[in-house]
């Protein structure tokens, strides 16, 4: 085990003299060389006072092994059963007064734990904090470094006041995480949305978040096409669309900003309008307006993609981002309908039973 601060007997953390205790818990599931890199980078970490555990959900590789060579406790969770039933069993375990999430594709600072633990105790009403990926993806190829530096754009434009959590890199109080009842493993069986649930709880409690934009950490993850496609759409924008049918309500921050909004609505536009207009050549006006109109709106996140890649890589980002809002937009509306239909049906079921 790694734990530099054991606990007293009469704390049920581990918060002696004063000094915050931390667990930090790391889902794996066949990690492999990636949980080597996140596991030795928390090793780095320049706060001593936590532990280490990770928790194993079904791995049939040596993630076992990696974790054990690193000191840390193991927990198994049987899997693969997603990442929030992983963090729950992780949790069950921790003694710590703070929860710090670390995913096994993440590699954090030598500040980074030191950062979380100054948050808590700048804020005594602070109930969660979390930060972004940083702006230098590990995979080199375009659809991770557009992947990756969208994200962490997104988060560096966000509120820092927030109504979400993201639990990449994010930290909860234990007494709160108990509270809001944990990340819910029975709805998310896969890597989801469950930290996004998870901090929507928190919010509506009452509890303050906050995003951090200095709490940064680097992102491991190759992407294809094949499954970012699968990961945004099945893991991501339906269930999130849910969420917000649900409970959550469109709120004007991080991916549903107001210009998100309409970007989606102005590529819709443009896909119907594109082959219209070898019947009616006029519309092709309709269509290159509607493009700049996109890259206005979108002007900061492709100034910031200049600067950091280059003109090449900007020409890439114009059409996977529209193809971004694309199939985003396709989803929310498919859901809409969805939820209006089941929603009349179930009033109809309760209109059937007063009547009987």
């Amino acid at each position: 085990m790694l734990s530099h601060l054991p606990p007293s007997s009469s704390t049920t953390g581990a918060a002696l003299n004063n000094v915050i205790f931390v667990s930090i818990i790391v889902p794996v599931y066949n990690g492999g060389h990636q949980l080597d890199q996140c596991l030795a980078a928390i090793r780095r970490s320049l706060y001593a006072h936590y532990e280490l555990i990770v928790v194993d959900n079904g791995s049939t590789d040596d993630s076992v092994e990696i974790a054990r060579k690193y000191g840390a406790d193991i927990v198994y969770c049987p899997g693969p059963s997603g990442p929030g039933a992983a963090r729950n069993a992780g949790v069950s375990q921790a003694r710590g007064d703070i929860v710090f999430f670390v995913d096994a594709d993440v590699v954090i600072y030598p500040q980074t734990l030191s950062r979380v633990v100054a948050d808590f105790q700048a804020s005594s009403d602070l109930a969660a904090v979390f930060g972004s990926y940083d702006d230098s993806p590990s995979g080199q190829n375009f659809l991770s470094q557009y992947k990756n530096l969208f994200h962490h754009y997104v988060h560096q434009q966000g509120n820092s006041v927030a109504t979400t959590f993201w639990a990449g890199c994010g930290a909860i109080r234990t007494e709160i995480f108990h509270k809001v009842g944990g990340f819910d493993q029975d709805k998310y069986l896969h890597p989801s949305i469950e930290d996004i649930e998870l901090g929507c709880r928190i919010h509506q409690l009452g509890y303050r978040i906050l995003l951090d934009k200095h709490l940064q950490a680097k992102h491991l993850k190759v992407w294809r096409f094949g499954s970012l496609l699968r990961a945004d759409i099945l893991y991501r924008a339906r269930p999130w669309s849910q969420l917000i049918l649900e409970k959550q309500g469109l709120v004007n921050d991080l991916n549903l900003q107001t210009s998100q909004r309409i970007s989606a609505v102005v590529v819709g536009l443009i896909v119907v309008l594109f082959p219209l207009m070898f019947v009616q050549p006029f519309l092709a006006y309709g269509c290159l307006s509607l493009s700049g109109l996109f890259v206005v709106l979108n002007r900061s996140l492709f100034g910031f993609f200049l600067r950091r890649r280059g003109l090449r890589f900007v020409a890439l980002a114009l059409p996977m981002h529209a193809l971004y809002f694309l199939y985003s937009s396709v989803t929310f509306a498919f859901c809409c309908a969805q939820h209006i239909v089941c929603r009349r049906k179930r009033l109809g079921n309760e209109r059937r039973k007063v009547a009987i």
